[in-house]
This record gives structure tokens, C-alpha cells and sequence, in this order.
């Protein structure tokens, strides 16, 4: 079975490619715009390697040559920063997953799998779960979660259209591991937080709002979720999320820290003033949605994938902070410790075909 993975080397792709090296009889191909270099080591030298930039012209014809032979393609690829520039952004997240799908139809690959988010749904409850079923439009003020929601537009017609294409929308919550510790303090928080604190196991101050509830879900199992869709014949949308839901009083508690009341009004315009002056990466549309984000039920996932996650939610927290203190990072050039690692060269390009079984 050969399977391309879009976005192989950032959070979510490194842990897939882990799990999917760990089957028999699977061929992987992994894309990216910068590749791992010659010396990123496991599991970035089992794969055979393509660059694209897949928001840019011409980037479906280029994937369509890739995917040609597969037997299912999984779009991992999102950018995050540069948070300024939401044009560029757009280009990559909503024009590089046209161009995705576009491949995947040109190719005539059986099977795509899309990662999506709890970011694509509406506004939504933080005292229970929804299903698959709540709307997914996006929340407002966000630009993540407009274009999560334009992309599930996107499929939806593809859908509608191409009923032979099996599709798979994956909807995790926040996705965490030790080794993106590096890549979301870049992303996420910027070189100015004091990270190396929680080293101590310590967070003095947690800003608290009753509707600060969110869920989580280590890396390595969304990447068993994703194989399982892989390698069954799944279709339609799979929320994941592991207990406990974080709320500010459960992270202060576990991180010896103390809650604080925000009004998300002070929550909003905190954000937006620090990042118009550049003094931290993200604008406020990341707080509109952490407080409107709805909570959600994996049951589907359990019931029609087998799925259940093996870490906790609050253990894959501690994981992430254990990276994030401690600069927790891979070769490849997203989760790398230096942000201009260059990688390989741009075009498309080969590298070993990937081996078979398991490489531990």
C-alpha cells in the first residue's frame, strides 16, 4: 500500500510516519516545502522524499505526479506564521488544500484524509460534548478557523461531486508532544516567554474564564486514529480528544500555580496589543477561539475506528511542557531549534524509498 503524506515532517506528519513505519507493507512518500536534510536520521530517512509548495502555481500538476499510484493521501500541511501576513496564509491553507485535492482527483488515489480541527466548528458549548453533526462554519474573528471551515466547504462539494473518492476529516483537539516543545513556543509564544520556568514544574499565574475549556490529545495517538482510517475503509468526520478537559483550575493545580480572573474582553485586547507591537506571535483571533471552541465527543472514533487515546490529556501537557523547557525539537525544518534551518533544496526531489515493517 502506498500512502503520501502532505506536511510529513511537522507535529501531526513526524508521528504518523512513525506509526505508518510500524506496518507491514506500506510504502510512504512524504511531502514537504523544505525537506529534512541528509542527516535528519529516523523516521525522516524510511521515506521517499517530494518538495512542493503547495499553495504556489502550478502545484497541482506537481502533486499529481506525486500521488499517481497511491493508494491514499493524508493533507497534514498548515501554516501557522507568519501570522501577519493572512494573505499568505490563505494561499497556503485554503489554495494549498485546493491543490491537494485537485492532485488527488487528477491522480485518481481512492482515499484522502484531511486534517481538520475543532477550530472548523461554530461556536459551541463548554459544559458538553457535540458530535460530528454541529456545524462547521468556523469562529469568527479567527482566521485559523475561517480557513478550517472553508476547506470543509471545500470537501463537501468534493464529496458531492466525486463519490468514489473516500474522504476522512479528521477534527482533533490541541495536538501535543515532547518534541514540539521548540515549534510551538516559535509559533505560538515567541522568543520572549519564559519557558525554561517550567522546568520547575510551574506555572505561577494561569489566567482564568469560565469558558477557558479545552481538550487535548498527544501526537502519537491522532497519528493511530489517522492509520486507522488509512488502512480501513472509514468515511466522513472523527472527532479526537482525550480527558480530561483543561481548565484553567486543573492546569494550576497540576503546575503549582495560582488562577487568575480575565474578562475576555482584557483576554482579547491583551492579545491583540502584544501582537501588533510584535512582541508575541499570535493575534487574537487564537483567544476568540480557545473561548468559543466547542468541547467534543470521540465516541465515533471509538465506536467505528477502535480508537481510544492512550495518553491523557493532561500527561500529553506535561509532555509538550517538558519539551518546551527543555527545547524538545526534530531535524526537520518546522520543529527544528533554528527557524531558518534551510532543509533541502526546493523542486521536486527523491529520496530512498521507504523500507518496510518496523524500523525499531
Amino acid at each position: 500500500m502506498r500512502i503520501v503524506v502532505v506536511g510529513a515532517s511537522g507535529n501531526a506528519g513526524t508521528a504518523l510516519v512513525r506509526r505508518l513505519l510500524r506496518e507491514r507493507d506500506v510504502e510512504l512518500a512524504g511531502v514537504a516545502r523544505r525537506l529534512p536534510g541528509p542527516g535528519a536520521g529516523q523516521p525522516y530517512d524510511r521515506l521517499e522524499w517530494h518538495s512542493c509548495d503547495v499553495g504556489a502555481a502550478g502545484a497541482a500538476d506537481q502533486l499529481a505526479a506525486v500521488f499517481a499510484g497511491a493508494d491514499a493521501v493524508v493533507h497534514l500541511a498548515w501554516q501557522i506564521q507568519p501570522s501577519h501576513d493572512q494573505r499568505a496564509l490563505h494561499r497556503t491553507n485554503v489554495g494549498g488544500s485546493r491543490a491537494v485535492v485537485d492532485g488527488v482527483l487528477r491522480a485518481k488515489v481512492p482515499a484522502l484524509v484531511y486534517a481538520s480541527s475543532v477550530g472548523a466548528y461554530a461556536s459551541g458549548p463548554k459544559d458538553h460534548p457535540v458530535s460530528e453533526r454541529w456545524p462547521v462554519t468556523g469562529v469568527p474573528g479567527s482566521s485559523y478557523s475561517r480557513d478550517k471551515a472553508e476547506v470543509e466547504a471545500l470537501l463537501d462539494r468534493v464529496e458531492r461531486d466525486h463519490p468514489e473518492l473516500r474522504v476522512v476529516r479528521m477534527r482533533p483537539g490541541l495536538i501535543f508532544q515532547r518534541d514540539a516543545g521548540t515549534e510551538i513556543t516559535r509559533y505560538f509564544l515567541g522568543p520572549l516567554a519564559p519557558v525554561r520556568l517550567l522546568r520547575y514544574g510551574r506555572i505561577p499565574l494561569v489566567p482564568s474564564h469560565r469558558r477557558l475549556r479545552m481538550q487535548a490529545v498527544h501526537a502519537d495517538d491522532v497519528a493511530d486514529a489517522y492509520a486507522r482510517a488509512l488502512l480501513g475503509d472509514a468515511r466522513g468526520a472523527f472527532n479526537l480528544a482525550a480527558d480530561p478537559v483543561l481548565t484553567p483550575e486543573l492546569v494550576a493545580r497540576h503546575f503549582h500555580g495560582w488562577t487568575v480572573p480575565v474578562a475576555a474582553p482584557l483576554l482579547r485586547g491583551a492579545a491583540a496589543l502584544t501582537w501588533l507591537a510584535r512582541l508575541q506571535p499570535v493575534d487574537a483571533g487564537w483567544v476568540e477561539l480557545g473561548l468559543n471552541a466547542p468541547l467534543m465527543s470521540s465516541a465515533r472514533a471509538e465506536a467505528e475506528l477502535g480508537w481510544q487515546p492512550r495518553v491523557d490529556g493532561l500527561t500529553a501537557l506535561r509532555d509538550l511542557f517538558a519539551g518546551m523547557a527543555h527545547g524538545g525539537h526534530t531535524d526537520s525544518p518546522p520543529m527544528s531549534p533554528d527557524p531558518h534551518l534551510p532543509g533541502r533544496p526546493a523542486g521536486l526531489l527523491k529520496a530512498r524509498p521507504a523500507g518496510h515493517g518496523n524500523p525499531y
